[in-house]
């Protein structure tokens, strides 16, 4: 049922974004279906985005049957900045920005994203301190990442 319901949901949301800069990134049923859809955009997530795919869902649900008796809710957001990036497509919306990055073997690497290919992400890491400060450039490979996080610097 989970997995039908995933599909569906998952269908339904795509066809609601073509033609959009949107894209779904994720969508999770929690416990109670609790459904949740994170969605994120070229050009940014407006509230607008996130209230015209949550109606379309809702009606949709409704009216498929999918969660009998309407026990359901749902909640459509941009994933925030507490979640790490998943999609190739958001790394590239993220250049120059900073960014820690989380590898396989749990080392970290912060620094700025400046350029992504298919395979890897290059980040800017800066060396040494004071007068001796330099930015050097270090590529990884997209397979060797665990996960991602933009850090929001002031």
């Amino acid at each position: 049922m989970k997995t039908e319901a995933l599909n569906n949901i998952t269908g339904f949301v795509n066809e609601q974004l073509v033609d959009t800069d949107a894209f779904l990134v994720e969508v999770k049923i929690l416990p109670g279906n609790n459904i949740r859809v994170f969605l994120d955009a070229d050009s940014g997530v407006t509230i607008d985005k996130c209230i015209k795919v949550n109606r379309a869902l809702y009606k949709h649900l409704e009216e498929s049957g999918l969660f009998p008796n309407g026990d359901f809710a749902i909640e459509v957001s941009s994933p925030g900045v507490d979640e790490p990036l998943k999609l190739h497509r958001q790394y590239k919306k993220n250049i120059g920005r900073t960014v820690e990055v989380t590898l396989a073997d749990d080392t970290q690497r912060t620094g700025k994203l400046t350029a992504v290919t298919e395979d890897d992400i290059s980040i800017g890491e800066p060396e040494g301190k004071g007068k001796n400060k330099i930015i050097k450039t270090n590529s990884i490979l997209l397979n060797q990442i665990k996960h991602t996080k933009v850090l929001v610097t002031f």
